[in-house]
């Protein structure tokens, strides 16, 4: 269970919150870290105050690994009104437009969808968390200042349209890291001719965790828990999932002693059989996860994150 000291547990893992509507994703990392009296918590990529849904949270040494799930693709199930722009994209801003969504059909709203499947340029909205010399565009919007912001590249890997009852439609959406769904609704009024906003947005996978395949967790069911547990955290200490549980889509690599000896020096290992390319799990002679390991071009295994 780890030892306990006055800084918190030293317990390690990755949990899978739901977050619940209306809680920033930082308030509900604190109410995690709270309950499992955890030394060292951190979240994997915030989700707004009005979505809800997965926000992986990794406790004690897993937060080494934070990284890797922030760069893993996402999946979302959004709710979107046709016919109407706000200043923020979503419903909690003012609304600045409004237009006829006649003679709009499921089929010219899958064409519009279609438009943007695969690689296109996304300009980030003035309310996100993205910096501007030093400031977070959306302090610098509440204060009714907008500047000039540089175009991203990301990737839409899947649009499925799942209803469509005018004004408003449901969509399920898989996209590389870095997408900002309201900005895809907006673009996608846009290609309509009538304007959109984000009116319900629930973030359904990130990574290899995904809804209906992974038990996602409440903050409710964590808080009896722990105060059915008292004292012991044991029931709690088993929701955590492993390190290497958000990379399980990368090879496994196990280690011989020299070579796990040198890795852990900083060095890079030749392993025979390992995988050509990529990034990889790195095992010692015991079985154990001892971290992340690069292929390099002359087929050695570098190491690139460590427990």
């Amino acid at each position: 269970m780890g030892r306990r000291g006055r800084q918190g547990r030293n317990v390690s893992g990755i949990l899978l919150l739901d977050k619940p509507e209306g809680m920033t994703s930082n308030e509900a990392l604190q109410r995690v870290k709270r309950l499992y009296q955890a030394a060292k918590a951190g979240h994997t990529g915030s989700l707004d105050p009005l979505a809800t849904g997965l926000l992986p949270l990794c406790l004690g040494g897993a937060t080494k690994f934070s990284a890797f799930l922030l760069d893993a693709d996402k999946r979302y199930r959004v709710r979107v009104r046709l016919g109407v722009t706000t200043t923020t994209g979503d419903a909690e801003g003012e609304v600045l437009a409004t237009a006829s969504t006649e003679g709009i059909d499921g089929s010219a709203l899958r064409a519009a969808l279609d438009r943007f499947l695969g690689p296109i340029e996304q300009l980030p909205p003035m309310y996100s968390a993205v910096k501007h010399q030093g400031q977070r565009l959306y302090k610098l919007a509440r204060r009714g200042i907008e500047v000039e912001r540089t175009p991203r590249t990301v990737d839409i890997l899947a649009i499925d349209l799942r209803e469509l009852v005018l004004p408003e439609f449901e969509m399920d959406v898989h996209c590389s890291k870095g997408t900002y769904v309201r900005t895809l609704a907006e673009d996608i009024g846009a290609a309509l001719g009538c304007g959109a906003h984000v009116i319900g947005l629930r973030r359904t996978g990130v990574g290899p965790f995904v809804e209906g395949e992974t038990r996602f967790l409440t903050l409710p069911e964590l808080a009896a828990l722990a105060e059915a547990g008292g004292e012991d955290p044991g029931a709690l200490d088993a929701l955590l999932l492993p390190l290497e549980s958000a990379l399980g889509h990368w090879p496994a690599v196990r280690l011989s002693e020299d070579a796990a000896f040198y890795l852990r020096q900083g060095q890079a290992v030749l392993v025979p059989q390992a995988p050509t390319e990529g990034l990889v799990r790195l095992y010692d002679p015991s079985k154990r996860f001892i971290g992340v390991g690069e292929i390099l071009d002359d087929g050695k295994v570098q190491p690139k994150r460590l427990l």
